[in-house]
């Protein structure tokens, strides 16, 4: 540790530190701040009863607190080397996850949409990442090491690899390229085509926003995510993930297209008949006039609309044109 002044512990920890501090130094590693998997081969070089093991961690834990450093006993590895019955649970979480991922479409609208997310919260909750971790994580706190994710939960780093199955990396690019499109155009109807016709977006992954916005968002029928980036609520994504758990989850089928109301005689209005009310003289002549002023100002208000509505459908074609000429260039 150089010429830092030595670490404050706790009276109640100081054998249990002693002991993690001798053998780092034995085994030439570094005890502060020291990396979860040194921790992990402390415990293994150490067996002990669970009480004991969680005191040792416990020690590790504080004497890095009080020092302002993130605890490596908080890590998952370490968790579920105190807990067996933790690892048993997510070893079985991890299985299903492994099945039911690839089972996820990630194209077709608004399919596409959903499962990349979805797809991507499974492979977070198989790694141990609980459903408030999960909902708290910002854009910022995902990185890709290599063929794995590391993920900062709260003070802790989980690195998610591809132990229990699934591709977390390919999860992570997934949900990205969509993050990454829509930075770029945020339409909601460019998107869709774009997933419809299956067209490749990986170009967007690695120009996504990397800042403070929620990384999972909520997302309306219709593909609408908030304007105002909205975090999505752990009790949402845990009833996400036990949907898709139980083969319970929603298909996200196309919405249906609004269609104009027919003149037909059965929807025509009802007249409404008022008795005993009498109106002005001038009530009907005002009337009249004021929808012949309207008709008069708004006469032209249809064409306009007409040739702005095929002014966009035109300026929508040629951004599609382009974004495919992009995603074939080489």
């Amino acid at each position: 540790m150089g010429n830092s002044p030595p670490p404050v512990v706790p009276r109640r920890y100081r054998y249990d530190w002693a002991l993690f501090a001798d053998w780092c130094t034995a085994c030439d590693h570094r005890s502060l701040p020291a990396h979860p998997s040194v921790v992990a081969e402390f415990l293994a070089d150490h067996p002990a009863a669970d009480g004991t093991q969680r005191r040792r961690v416990a020690a590790v834990n504080a004497v890095h607190a009080g020092a302002g450093l993130p605890a490596p006993g908080r890590a998952e590895t370490i968790r579920q080397l105190l807990n067996t019955n933790r690892a048993d649970r997510l070893a079985r979480v991890g299985e299903r996850v492994a099945q039911v991922v690839p089972q996820i479409p990630v194209t077709g609208w608004p399919s596409g949409l959903f499962g990349r997310r979805d797809a991507l919260i499974l492979t977070l909750a198989a790694a141990g990442l609980s459903f408030e971790e999960i909902a708290r994580l910002h854009r910022t706190d995902v990185t890709i090491e290599r063929d794995a994710l590391v993920v900062k939960a709260g003070e802790a780093w989980v690195r998610v690899t591809a132990e229990s199955g699934v591709e977390p990396t390919a999860a992570y690019r997934n949900w990205m390229e969509v993050l990454g499109f829509l930075d770029r155009y945020p339409s909601t109807q460019l998107l869709a085509g774009r997933l419809d016709k299956g067209a490749s977006l990986s170009a967007f992954a690695d120009s996504a926003r990397h800042d403070e916005q929620p990384l999972f968002t909520p997302i309306d029928r219709w593909g609408h995510t908030p304007y105002d980036p909205t975090p999505l609520t752990g009790h949402s994504i845990a009833a996400l993930v036990r949907a898709h758990l139980a083969g319970s989850a929603s298909a996200h089928k196309r919405p249906p297209t609004w269609q104009p109301p027919t003149n037909s005689g059965e929807d025509a209005p009802v007249p409404v008949v008022v008795d005993n009310v009498e109106l002005d003289q001038g009530y009907y002549d005002r009337g009249i006039a004021a929808r012949r002023g309207a008709h008069a100002h708004l006469e032209e208000v249809t064409d306009i609309l007409d040739g702005i509505e095929d002014e966009a459908d035109k300026l929508l074609a040629d951004l599609l044109a382009i974004l495919d000429e992009t995603d074939l260039a080489p």
